[in-house]
């Protein structure tokens, strides 16, 4: 896979850079602002970006804009944003819009280098990744006597893994329960959370992001 990595510290892209390369991915190019970053991506057409959120010269949203942008001049491009701290709003904007290909960490989640990699992975492939913090940060923002409330508590949990991009069959692992069980509280998910099939077939990410995301 041909990665750009993209972040103003020359300590976390150099450690970045060395866990892609150990994985077998190759490092196209560095950036470490906005208007490099995209210029990057734009010379050497990468499967993948990994994105800080901030970065110079503001260091606000940066690479929400150049994700944002990167969405419409280069689709095919997986973005897997960083963030130090929880950045709601802008970043979940991004999937309540296009949700595939798209993923959400926290910087400290990189030292669990298989869970870093599974996500890389994920996103390349089209896919929707979630930092489980995050989703965490949404549910506690959640007003009482909203629909999330209708949920019950396995239904919750299965919306949260949901959230961090799992199958099924993930799922019901990580709970101990059959995957028909599984397929029962997705579908009372979407029931409750209103979100009727579609053509998209980004359900799985909409239940969580579309629902929680217009809080942030």
């Amino acid at each position: 896979m041909r990665v750009v990595v993209a972040d103003d510290s020359a300590l976390l892209t150099e450690g970045l850079t060395r866990i892609l390369s150990d994985d077998g991915h190759e490092i196209v190019a560095v950036a470490h602002d906005e208007s490099t970053a995209l210029a990057t991506v734009e010379a050497t057409m990468p499967d993948l970006v990994v994105l800080d959120v901030r970065m110079p010269p503001d260091f606000t949203d940066e690479g929400i804009r150049v994700a944002r942008r990167l969405r419409h001049t280069h689709p095919g491009t997986g973005v897997l944003l960083l963030s130090q701290h929880v950045h709601l709003g802008g970043a979940l904007e991004l999937f309540k819009k296009d949700h595939g290909g798209l993923g959400y960490m926290l910087k400290d989640r990189v030292i669990e280098i298989d869970s870093f990699l599974d996500a890389v992975r994920r996103v390349a492939e089209g896919g929707s990744v979630i930092d489980p913090l995050i989703v965490q940060a949404l549910v506690t923002r959640q007003d009482p006597a909203q629909p999330l409330d209708e949920l019950t508590a396995r239904e919750l949990d299965v919306l949260t893994l949901m959230a961090e991009g799992m199958s099924n069959s993930a799922i019901a692992t990580r709970l101990v329960v059959s995957i028909r069980t599984v397929e029962t509280h997705v579908n009372n998910v979407f029931l409750k959370l209103n979100l009727p099939p579609t053509a998209t077939e980004h359900r799985r990410v909409c239940a969580v992001v579309t629902y929680l995301g217009h809080r942030a």
